[in-house]
């Protein structure tokens, strides 16, 4: 087993060498510590987390045209390669599937605790300093503005997410994406990490709003 995560590593590494840069490695390293942790305590197949967690974001949607289908085949194709049984192959390609938070909703009727621990490990990387960094580095890559006051700070749904975030600054993903986070969440272990982070986000926009009023 810890052959075959040497080698996702290397296989992922190589893969996201050219990808905007909140999406990169250092993230994958970041959730795949997150999930490491929360499995410790949760419980779960630990190969099945720590290979989901990997290739998680081997090709997002959001980089190719909104094609869902190329990471998950990614992943399947390096799994199948790699000796990997078809049972797990199934269950990481589900996860890799499932995991987005625009898949909110339409999760499968009874969602694995292995997809829950990703999930949850891939959304803690979204909120606090990190998420917070996160959210302006892409909002600079999709030159969007940091806030528009004359859009009132009234969070979307989950469906007009899907259509309509694009068309808002990066001050309004906080209200339509960071700040559900903390609430979505599903383990115990997640939930714990998740206060200070949460915290720490609404501090910043209050200061933020603050200086932007002088």
């Amino acid at each position: 087993m810890n052959n075959l995560f040497q080698e996702v590593e290397i296989f992922v590494t190589e893969q996201l060498k050219q990808v905007e840069k909140g999406h990169d490695i250092w993230h994958i390293r970041r959730v795949v510590a997150n999930a490491q942790k929360i499995q410790t305590e949760e419980g779960g197949d630990p190969e099945i987390i720590i290979l989901a967690a990997w290739l998680h974001d081997i090709a997002d949607a959001k980089f190719y045209q909104g094609d869902e289908t190329i990471g998950p085949e990614l992943a399947r194709n390096f799994l199948v390669n790699h000796g990997l049984s078809n049972k797990k192959i199934e269950k990481i390609v589900s996860i890799i599937k499932h995991i987005s938070f625009r898949k909110t909703g339409e999760n499968p009727e009874s969602p694995s605790l292995e997809l829950q621990i990703v999930r949850d490990a891939d959304r803690l990387d979204a909120i606090g300093a990190i998420g917070i960094a996160r959210a302006f580095h892409y909002g600079g890559y999709k030159n969007r503005l940091l806030y528009n006051p004359d859009i009132p700070l009234k969070p979307l749904s989950i469906s007009e997410y899907k259509n309509k975030s694009e068309e808002r600054s990066t001050l309004h993903h906080f209200f339509d994406k960071l700040f559900k986070i903390k609430d979505l969440l599903h383990t115990k272990t997640a939930k714990e990490m998740a206060e200070k982070r949460h915290h720490f986000m609404e501090k910043y926009v209050e200061q933020f709003l603050s200086e932007w009023e002088i």
